[in-house]
């Protein structure tokens, strides 16, 4: 009898032992999958932080490949702060998208949403119908593109041009339009319709502005980027759009598109709100958008 409690009593220690091992901190279980040690929540979570620089004030989000949280755009019938944005959306985070013309509040960079075309350049009268805008017209239409795919049941993120079919096996979600890329090269001259011979330079490419980027690095992870002017030296604080690719290929960055900047230029993140335009008294410039990226869970 003896040595049967002792051998229960061996066996009663081992399952406590082997449930221990499986309760241990080494692994954790979300949904179905699981994460080792290594690969912390807190790795997986945005990481926001600031740069102070000589002529401007840098905001950058990183988006950890493979987190939780997808960047899609959306879109507003007319135009809203990114404060507005994230109160309808329960966004995380925000920052100002695509081009629009103010005058008409109409989109002048696409916008797809789930699969479908929801801004049109091409319905924007004063964008189509500009006798200035003709030569350039084409390759306005076929600009750079942030965009998602979904690729068997993995999402891929990308930056190509408009008129670039999706890869082989990967559906077209969302995309938003902007432009010239930064990164690999800097697109001015294509995309940026820069013609120094007739002082030509709409973007104002070269000067210190408030900017917006969006950047893909090697694994996968999202960048925003917003860069906001001094208020003590408005006229003079920004960064030109050479400066920006720079600035992002520093974070890792290897794929990068401008997005609509100066007085557009705005980021909501964790409940606050940045600006990036100063006017001439310092103060800074709260101008609604039509088009953002949003970052969700």
């Amino acid at each position: 009898m003896r040595k049967i409690w002792l051998l229960f009593g061996a066996l009663m220690s081992l399952g406590m032992l082997m449930l221990f091992i499986w309760r241990s901190p080494q692994h954790s279980v979300l949904g179905s999958a699981v994460v080792p040690k290594e690969t912390s929540l807190s790795e997986k979570t945005i990481r926001y932080e600031q740069q102070t620089l000589a002529q401007s004030k840098v905001h950058v989000l990183l988006i950890p490949s493979q987190s939780r949280f997808l960047v899609t755009p959306a879109l507003s019938p007319h135009l809203n702060t990114v404060e507005e944005f994230a109160q309808k959306h329960r966004a995380v985070a925000i920052i100002n998208g695509g081009f629009f013309d103010p005058n008409n509040q109409k989109t002048t960079s696409v916008v797809v949403l789930q699969g479908k075309l929801v801004a049109d350049p091409r319905q924007n009268e004063r964008l189509v119908n500009n006798p200035n805008l003709k030569p350039y017209l084409a390759k306005i239409l076929n600009r750079s593109e942030f965009r998602r795919y979904l690729c068997g049941q993995t999402v891929r993120y990308d930056i190509v041009l408009r008129n670039a079919p999706p890869p082989t096996g990967c559906q077209l979600i969302d995309a938003l339009g902007g432009g010239p890329q930064l990164l690999p090269e800097l697109t001015l001259e294509q995309e940026g319709f820069v013609d120094s011979a007739h002082s030509r330079d709409a973007l104002g490419s070269t000067q210190l502005n408030a900017r917006t980027a969006v950047g893909i690095t090697r694994d996968g992870s999202i960048v925003l980027v917003m860069v906001a002017q001094k208020p003590k030296t408005p006229t003079n604080s920004g960064m030109s759009l050479s400066a920006l690719a720079d600035f992002l290929k520093s974070l890792g960055v290897q794929k990068a598109m401008n997005l609509d900047g100066g007085s557009s230029s705005s980021l909501y993140y964790n409940g606050k709100s940045f600006y990036g335009k100063v006017d001439l008294d310092g103060n800074f410039i709260k101008r609604p958008v039509k088009s953002v990226l949003i970052v969700q869970l």
